[in-house]
């Protein structure tokens, strides 16, 4: 499914429609009340880890700020803000992904009340009758993307042969005229976007202190990346890839780790996403050292295995034995760890 760097990216590409107003409702999802988005205005964009919030609210609140309109507070700096497009294009992204299906989910029956960010009029009970911004919150699966102002056309026959258009789960049109389509995602219907800064890799308060103490735990530090309370929006390609760049074993127990190792670890991790995001925004692909491969940029044999805890996902490993020995250093001489013969 779509890491981080790429519900980021998919954040900016909405971003400029913020401030319209939903004329149109289309797509195959079965989520209720999504026709009553119809007449409402997109007020706010906001992304989380591997989840992206959009808010909904009356047509007739006021929200722009010095007659124009203003986007929603999002944590990414106003320089990559920017590079969001009007104009005719997409984000999609190729990943493993469990979770394709519609869900079903009723919204809570408490109301939230939005305070003013960024120097937006933000309505509350008092200004707006009662009214409140109606959240949607978007995971995405297996090939899961947001399109403006264009549909998703087939570029390969399927298994019957046929050449048909993915088919959108969600498309709203707006009165600008342009429109969003989502594609392969869930949608659920939420009272507030869950958004933890600390957490996200690509947010500006990630807190480094919270995440170095989770990594030095004694469990597999390939657990460990992947465990969203503290490395929200990292995931299996990052996780790889990063291990990979640290020299770190994938199963290697984070508690017998050197602290340098560690932090080196968490570098990479917020400098490879953050790379990455900037390498989508410049319409760039991604090359990758490890993952997928069957050597590495060494010319080392690649080994594969599928890793996880007892009772959670198991996920793909890749790892050379060379550059990424079943040794760790950690302060005071060499702790070796036990690994099955085949690894």
């Amino acid at each position: 499914m779509p890491e981080g760097p790429s519900v980021k990216s998919f954040q900016l590409l909405t971003a400029p429609f913020v401030g319209q107003v939903v004329a149109k409702v289309g797509g195959s999802s079965r989520q209720r009340n999504l026709k009553d988005l119809k007449a409402t205005r997109l007020q706010d964009s906001q992304a989380s880890g591997k989840n992206l919030f959009l808010a909904f609210g009356a047509a007739l609140e006021a929200w722009t700020m010095g007659g124009s309109p203003s986007p929603g507070p999002v944590e990414e700096e106003p320089t990559i803000q920017g590079k969001a497009d009007r104009g005719a294009c997409s984000l999609t992204l190729a990943q493993e992904g469990q979770e394709e299906d519609v869900a079903q989910l009723s919204p809570e029956e408490h109301s939230v009340q939005r305070k003013q960010e960024m120097g937006c009029s933000v309505p509350d009970a008092s200004d707006a009758a009662g009214d409140t911004w109606k959240w949607l919150r978007f995971h995405f699966g297996l090939y899961g993307s947001i399109r403006a102002n264009e549909f998703s056309r087939a570029n390969k026959a399927n298994k019957r042969g046929d050449w048909k258009d993915p088919v959108p789960r969600l498309v709203l049109h707006f009165d600008s005229g342009g429109f969003l389509v989502f594609y392969n995602c869930q949608i659920h219907w939420c009272t507030s976007p869950a958004v933890e800064p600390a957490s996200d890799i690509l947010s500006p308060k990630f807190h480094r202190g919270q995440a170095l103490a989770a990594l030095r735990q004694p469990t597999s530090i390939c657990y460990t990346l992947l465990d969203q309370r503290y490395f929200s929006g990292l995931g299996n390609i990052i996780k790889n890839e990063i291990l990979y760049l640290a020299r770190i074993h994938p199963l290697s127990q984070g508690s017998l780790l050197a602290l340098s190792a560690l932090e080196s670890l968490l570098d990479h991790a917020v400098q490879f996403s953050t790379d990455w995001l900037h390498k989508k925004l410049a319409g760039k692909g991604l090359h990758y050292q490890i993952y997928l491969k069957e050597k590495c940029p060494l010319g080392h044999k690649v080994m594969q295995g599928t890793f996880g805890p007892q009772d959670g996902f198991k996920r793909l490993s890749w790892w050379c034995p060379q550059c990424q020995p079943r040794s760790v250093i950690k302060k005071g001489g060499d702790v070796f760890v036990t690994l099955p013969s085949h690894y």
